[in-house]
């Protein structure tokens, strides 16, 4: 990603530029869903393609379990997302009843806790008691201190439903390329094969390069790096597949 002018970093950090950015709302959970999802999507259909060509199958045999794969693999991960973030809702949940009923029992305790917080942060005297008057006095702020500063959890995480929307999505989307081309039946399944190895090839390094885009790492590095992580995980696929074959005694179609 191309470094920024000194100029353009200081109209970003002008009061009303930075007032701003603080209102939106982070979209770095829906990327990483989206990119997660992509990637396992186009990993899972190519390894369930590759192993079945290198078992020597069909390409129907490839095709329908591909098809297979992707939507029960696809709607897996969706759930497990869910049902992760949720987990997650629940505990910063469970985590401000518990914080707002120490307050309420035990404000000086916990007003202690602000002290001690702020203190290793390197606050003292005066200014550290005026930090914890003003964060006492506000109860919903004292609350949100304490689940970010004790115990490291944000006020409020992503959305579940959403990103399990766009994790099942960008699974179902990007996961499908690898098998375009065995709905060509006028291609032999060796063309098949060096087809949609070449398209999941394109789609691991895209994602790659996208994701080192996004979060501002070096694309090139970033998309080779994808590239063979996902490549190694279907070559073992292939590899397993015409092993078994070989030890099973399976004749090739």
């Amino acid at each position: 990603m191309k470094k920024p002018t000194r100029a353009t970093l200081y109209a970003e950090h002008l009061p009303e530029a930075v007032r701003a950015r603080l209102q939106l709302q982070r979209p770095s959970q829906n990327v990483a869903d989206a990119v997660l999802g992509g990637i396992d999507g186009c990993v899972t259909t190519f390894a369930v393609v590759a192993g079945a060509v290198g078992a020597g199958f069909p390409a129907s045999v490839a095709l329908i379990l591909g098809f297979a794969n992707l939507l029960a693999d696809g709607f897996s991960m969706a759930v497990s997302n869910y049902e992760s973030i949720k987990a997650l809702h629940e505990q910063i949940e469970a985590t401000k009843r518990t914080e707002e009923n120490h307050i309420e029992e035990i404000p000086e305790g916990e007003r202690e806790e602000v002290r001690q917080i702020f203190g290793n942060k390197g606050f003292s005297g005066e200014l550290l008691e005026q930090i914890v008057d003003t964060i006492a006095q506000d109860r919903r702020l004292w609350v949100e201190t304490m689940l970010t500063e004790e115990y490291g959890l944000q006020r409020s995480g992503p959305s579940p439903l959403k990103s399990a929307l766009v994790t099942f999505a960008s699974f179902l989307l990007v996961g499908a390329i690898p098998l375009l081309p065995f709905l060509f039946g006028h291609m032999d399944m060796q063309s098949q094969f060096y087809l949609s190895a070449v398209l999941a090839g394109l789609v691991f390094a895209g994602i790659g390069m996208a994701k080192g885009f996004v979060f501002g790492k070096a694309v090139i590095r970033s998309g080779i790096g994808t590239l063979l992580t996902a490549g190694t995980a279907s070559s073992l696929a292939f590899v397993t597949g015409f092993l078994l074959r070989g030890m099973l005694g399976i004749e090739a179609y």
